[in-house]
């Protein structure tokens, strides 16, 4: 017989969207998904420190939501595909796209934004979320991982 402080925790599952789905925006380009998420950045700390979100999708590229998964300092933050994809699954999602800013307005890829993408990108496939693309901003421009080829 197992102890009771040993029992093993359930998850209950319930989805319960508060809107309809045909309201949320449908995003088709890389262009779409910059001026979505730049409205959700704020704008006084975009050049000072960098932030790491997941944007969410149904399979027809409906948005579900936008969540703050990490803030850090000027050269970095830390960025767990655990609590990644905890989020997307907790929100139903069939496919996110990653998004965060340099703090220096450099927009290409760091070698750390290339792992932790070829990383997150192997982590989805194995939970069937797709990683539809990584976007890196700035308060004017963005870099598409997608747009270059690089998933």
């Amino acid at each position: 017989m197992v102890q009771e402080q040993f029992k093993v925790a359930e998850v209950q599952l319930s989805y319960k969207p508060d809107y309809n789905i045909n309201d949320r925006p449908k995003i088709t380009s890389s262009n779409q998904m910059f001026q979505l998420i730049k409205n959700h950045w704020d704008t006084g700390k975009i050049a000072f420190l960098e932030e790491f979100k997941v944007i969410l999708f149904n399979r027809t590229n409906r948005v579900l939501g936008i969540a703050d998964i990490s803030m850090g300092g000027v050269s970095g933050t830390y960025v767990d595909p655990k609590v990644i994809f905890a989020i997307a699954l907790q929100g139903n999602a069939s496919g996110i796209i990653l998004a965060h800013n340099h703090p220096s307005g450099l927009l290409l890829p760091s070698d750390a934004d290339l792992k932790l993408t070829k990383r997150l990108v192997e982590c989805g496939k194995l939970l069937d979320v797709n990683i539809w693309d990584h976007l890196i901003i700035n308060e004017d421009n963005y870099y598409s991982f997608a747009d270059d080829s690089m998933i």
